[in-house]
């Protein structure tokens, strides 16, 4: 089974957020089976250290008809941990400040999406099936249908696209077609790309996929309504059929408290006692009152309307009359950055706002925290709650998409669960249900502490979620044979 994975980010080379691990973990975990034969293909961005960049090899490189241009294609070649990368080269695209959020992303990505299937045939390698990720590789399985339906060494190849957030769908000037992908407008049909007067590239990649996954179950079912469906909701439900949810999984090695590099103490579930030291220490760092019996909460997230900080920001004022500690670790829209300095400024023995990114606080605030806050309006899967459970940090979320499918409310009448959880999104409930989970832990330590046992032995690890793939890919080629 040859499968070509084609993503537009993939850890450790290039990451802005979560398809970049999915891209480097999900790979990574189906080569153990030794009947998939599976590579990754990426842009060659010049954000890639030196450390990788050093190890790349030139394995082709050629042009191609890109619209009305003749453009430059290059296939650079590294294996790394079993799998083996192809690299798409063309400075011209991706020698930029960014990955992402260019004045021409749309041009970029059309030349990646062409070049992954015009470089098939030059590297000699074509495989039963390509699995697209997100809107910057969701015009593959449309080129393969309009514009490469001709070419018989490309007939056979089996579609699949795994849509991480559907927010982000890739809109653009319908003359792209002609002018940048070369298609005419064949395909600029309600059943195909058009989206208004625009065409779509993400809603192109479901209608013409024959898969269609997304991250959590409960994300599928949402994307169907119109309050999750951007749009796209309609699309959807006609093509429900190929429709599946699938939960990622996290790196459970990386994430382990028993070994992680960057704690100064170890633990597991067997014996939790170096937690509270990790806690004493991330306080002293972040200068607030070291007290091993105060709450400490943790947010390590975009700070955006998405992930929920306009709830977080409601109830700031309310929460912190109480005996707890919160630290936010992340950026992103200036209005939130700005509101939680003011918070700091407020409440300066109880409050930090690390307004940056920096992996070696956000592991620590994962293993130190007792509460991990993460109150998205919507999250497809979310790979943070996963996290703080690995660490025995209890997460408080809102319930939808992958957060409802991963966390389990804590039962104080059978005392089962991994975390809280509260349904509606408004600061009321969100206060709600802290002030019951800062309830538990202050009166109730013997039912917190088995909370935090049950959450770290959950089995959050690629080898479920790799096996549902593998049966996704197994149908297709079973249906492969069947129609030929």
């Amino acid at each position: 089974m040859k499968i070509l994975f084609a993503s537009a980010e993939a850890a450790p080379f290039f990451k802005t957020g979560g398809l970049g691990d999915v891209s480097y973990a999900l790979p990574k975990e189906l080569a153990k089976d030794t009947s998939i034969d599976i590579r990754v293909v990426l842009p060659l961005y010049s954000q890639m250290s030196q450390e990788y960049s050093e190890q790349v090899e030139e394995i082709a490189h050629f042009r191609f008809q890109l619209g009305q241009r003749n453009v430059y294609c290059g296939i650079k070649q590294l294996c790394y941990q079993g799998v083996i990368y192809y690299f798409i080269d063309n400075l011209a695209y991706f020698d930029r400040a960014g990955l992402y959020g260019e004045w021409d992303d749309g041009e970029r990505f059309a030349y990646f999406s062409t070049a992954i299937i015009e470089m098939l045939e030059v590297i000699d390698w074509i495989p039963d099936i390509i699995h697209c990720n997100d809107w910057q590789t969701a015009m593959v399985p449309a080129l393969l249908v309009d514009r490469y339906h001709w070419k018989q060494s490309l007939q056979h190849i089996r579609k699949v696209l795994t849509i991480h957030n559907l927010r982000f769908q890739g809109i653009y000037d319908a003359a792209m077609l002609p002018n940048v992908f070369g298609t005419g407008y064949n395909a600029f049909t309600e059943d195909g790309l058009k989206f208004g007067d625009q065409m779509n590239f993400l809603k192109g990649g479901i209608n013409f996929a024959d898969r269609v996954t997304t991250v959590s179950p409960t994300y599928a079912k949402e994307i169907l309504t119109p309050e999750f469906g951007e749009g796209l909701d309609p699309v959807l439900r006609v093509n429900e059929w190929k429709l599946r949810g699938i939960i990622n999984g996290i790196d459970q090695a990386s994430n382990d408290p028993k070994t992680d590099k960057f704690l100064s103490h170890h633990y597991d579930a067997k014996n939790i006692s170096n937690k509270v030291k990790l806690k004493t220490n991330l306080q002293a760092f972040l200068s607030l009152e070291q007290d091993e019996n105060v709450p400490l909460i943790g947010i390590v997230s975009r700070l955006t309307d998405q992930k929920g900080m306009q709830l977080v920001e409601q109830v700031l004022d309310d929460l912190l009359q109480q005996k707890v500690q919160m630290v936010i670790l992340g950026t992103g829209d200036q209005r939130f950055e700005d509101s939680f300095r003011y918070f700091e400024n407020k409440y300066p023995s109880q409050f930090r706002a690390c307004i940056q990114f920096d992996i070696n606080l956000a592991q620590q605030i994962y293993a130190a925290s007792d509460l991990f806050l993460m109150p998205s309006a919507f999250e497809p899967c979310g790979l943070s709650q996963m996290i703080a459970m690995r660490y025995g940090t209890l997460p408080l979320v809102h319930e939808t998409g992958g957060l409802k499918d991963t966390v389990e409310a804590y039962n104080k009448f059978t005392g089962q669960g991994t975390g809280f959880s509260f349904h509606g999104f408004n600061r009321d409930n969100l206060l709600f249900t802290l002030n019951m989970a800062l309830d538990t832990y202050f009166n109730h330590k013997d039912a917190w502490q088995h909370l935090i046992v049950q959450a770290m032995e959950k089995d959050f690890s690629w080898s479920v979620p790799a096996k549902a793939y593998k049966k996704i890919y197994d149908d297709l080629l079973k249906e492969t044979i069947i129609l030929n």
